[in-house]
């Protein structure tokens, strides 16, 4: 049993060869001790540094200077860049005005996503509805065909978006699907063509 720990100079009983150090990738002379190569250690060096470059994922064309604030500036200089590199105006026709995008405000932005906005559920299910109707032929026996369009176009949505939109998108798939559903009702009973504003 051990009772203490101490520090003694300790003598091996067996002596210490030294080797000097070779290069592995040279062959050795016969009779030389082969064990030299695997006992040669070689040390990496890490070198931490920090720089203040970022680096970029888009042209120079689309990149921004950084601001303050919550990032909506730099997300619509982004987008309004992009559209710019495509050959897309920055500016939508929202039925009687025009919206340009590189002057639109956080507030402006909420106002046409808001429930009645030109953005919102209500007004953009509206406008895909009237599509999908006048391009089956304001048939409602061709509900089926429309939906089926509908839903693929939301899941090519999907696909580009990484597999999620946000709420607004799923509330205006399920407005879409449920309008199609009364304006099929309503054209079978009634022969009525189009009941969406």
């Amino acid at each position: 049993m051990m009772n203490a720990i101490g520090s003694q100079g300790y003598t091996s009983p067996y002596p210490v060869n030294q080797y000097p150090a070779t290069d592995p990738n040279t062959t050795q002379a016969t009779g030389q001790n082969t064990l030299v190569n695997s006992l040669l250690f070689k040390s990496d060096t890490v070198a931490l540094s920090s720089s203040s470059e970022t680096s970029v994922t888009y042209s120079t064309s689309l990149s921004l200077n950084a601001t303050k604030g919550d990032g909506f500036d730099m997300l619509r200089g982004l987008v309004v860049n992009m559209l710019k590199e495509q050959g897309i105006d920055a500016k939508i026709a929202t039925g009687d005005s025009e919206i340009d995008l590189s002057k639109i405000t956080t507030e402006d932005a909420q106002k046409l996503i808001a429930k009645d906005g030109y953005f919102g559920v209500d007004q953009t299910s509206d406008r895909i509805v009237n599509f999908a109707i006048a391009t089956a032929g304001s048939d409602p026996s061709r509900l089926d065909a429309i939906k089926e369009g509908v839903d693929k176009g939301f899941q090519e949505a999907l696909k580009a978006f990484g597999g999620s939109l946000p709420d607004i998108s799923y509330d205006t798939y399920d407005a879409v699907m449920n309008k199609l559903d009364t304006w099929a009702q309503a054209g079978t009973n009634s022969q009525v063509t189009q009941i969406i504003g």
